[in-house]
């Protein structure tokens, strides 16, 4: 049973180190959430070392950009690890291929920068579909449409036996009041028409060993049982958590907000019966991250 608290102090001392989600938990896609950003403050003063694990399709250093642009402050996190750059990592490491159908928008395309971490990369190309030897997925090409509009794409992708690297396997955000189509809703998608997706965000291995990686960077030694994972969806957040064995605080205003009732705090009734439904176990659930 998950216990209900009313703020990060209440908790904090017993971790080393926070995996903090992003969107819904830190931002709402517009603007900074100041409760939250003033808690991490307060949580690094204290010595603790924050990590944001993101499953934004981009780069640390595109998602640090974005966070300037909405008010977060670089004092209240230390490092940040994303899907993008796990993802990248696979793809320059030939895992679709080198020839590639790009699905994603305008802004995305900086998921194609040379990662020169990785030795004898892949040369990657931006082909047509019929030309295609693998999918790059970084998000719909209209995030407001039905997934269903790729159907037939991807039935002669599926045909032809290409797989999808999902970059993103969030299904939907809400950007402020408005929800968003993710890749991992494309990537679902495309694995029940019977074709292959490859995910490399939350709730997949290969991004907590890339945040545990950076965690490293500024903390020698932390154990699992020291960290702590923050997240508002609890199909990427606390699954993972639980996968990884490592305990989580549930942001039930986020994705949740309406299943487990929350204005200030989730109802207790609601949550657990939200928690029973989609058979997941956070240590600890609030409200807004604060």
């Amino acid at each position: 049973m998950t216990q209900i608290i009313q703020s990060l102090s209440e908790i904090s001392d017993r971790y080393e180190a926070l995996f903090v989600d992003l969107w819904g938990c830190v931002h709402d896609g517009i603007r900074a959430i100041p409760s939250a950003v003033e808690a991490l403050q307060a949580y690094r003063a204290r010595g603790g070392c924050v990590i944001l694990v993101t499953n934004a399709p981009r780069s640390r250093h595109e998602v640090a950009k974005q966070l300037d642009r909405f008010g977060v402050p670089q004092d209240a996190w230390d490092d940040i690890a994303t899907s993008g750059d796990s993802a990248r990592a696979a793809m320059f490491r030939g895992a679709v291929g080198s020839k590639v159908w790009f699905m994603g928008q305008a802004f995305d395309e900086t998921f194609f920068a040379p990662l020169n971490i990785i030795e004898d990369p892949v040369t990657i190309e931006q082909v047509p579909l019929e030309e295609a030897e693998g999918i790059v997925c970084c998000g719909p090409f209209d995030p407001h449409a039905d997934p269903a509009v790729n159907r037939p794409q991807f039935l002669f992708a599926k045909q032809k036996g290409l797989k999808l690297l999902c970059a993103n396997p969030d299904i939907v955000v809400d950007r402020g009041e408005r929800r968003e189509w993710c890749a991992g809703a494309l990537a679902k998608l495309y694995t029940e028409m019977g074709g292959e997706s490859l995910y490399f965000g939350k709730p997949y291995p290969p991004i907590y060993d890339l945040a545990r990686r950076r965690l490293a960077k500024h903390r020698k030694g932390v154990q699992d049982a020291e960290i702590l994972a923050i997240g508002d969806g609890a199909h990427t957040d606390i699954d993972g958590a639980m996968g990884e064995d490592i305990d989580s605080l549930f942001i039930t205003g986020g994705l949740a907000r309406a299943e487990t009732k929350t204005s200030q705090q989730p109802e207790a009734e609601a949550l657990n019966a939200y928690i029973g439904k989609e058979m997941i176990n956070p240590s600890y659930s609030i409200g807004t991250l604060r």
